[in-house]
């Protein structure tokens, strides 16, 4: 029996293989997660409805039982139809649970953000139904 709130085996397979600087990628619904990840990560299809699972829900989860280095955001593009006046709701529910040692999140734009979740060092992905725009991060593994 496992303590804690992740019990998802596949998932804590995963993170035990994970070293530090190892990525894990947590999307969000609008992800193209079948085109933008690398072939040899898994891939854990947790978006049962639309808003469930959540980001923030699966990060909970995985803070529970991994340290962090660096978290980092897909930047909101300046114009176009996914431009935004302020940063996403997200955003500030993602800074709510993450320890303080981890800092700002790093902002990164998005061809940046898709070759980064398409690199080798990608130890795992998880897709939510999280609705919410920008609402995709790349977790950096730590050191215990």
């Amino acid at each position: 029996m496992l303590y804690g709130d992740l019990t998802h085996p596949g998932l804590l397979a995963a993170l035990a293989g994970a070293g530090h600087g190892a990525r894990v990628v947590i999307t969000d619904a609008n992800f193209p997660a079948s085109t933008q990840v690398p072939t040899r990560a898994p891939v854990f299809h947790l978006n049962l409805a639309p808003g469930v699972v959540t980001v923030t829900q699966v990060l909970k989860a995985l803070l529970g039982v991994t340290p962090l280095d660096a978290v980092s955001v897909m930047k909101v593009d300046d114009e176009g139809p996914y431009a935004m006046a302020s940063a996403p709701e997200a955003w500030a529910e993602f800074r709510s649970v993450l320890p303080s040692s981890i800092g700002e999140l790093a902002e990164v734009d998005r061809p940046k953000f898709y070759e980064a979740c398409r690199s080798s060092d990608v130890a795992a992905v998880i897709v939510s139904g999280d609705q919410r725009w920008y609402a995709n991060v790349i977790l950096t593994i730590g050191v215990r």
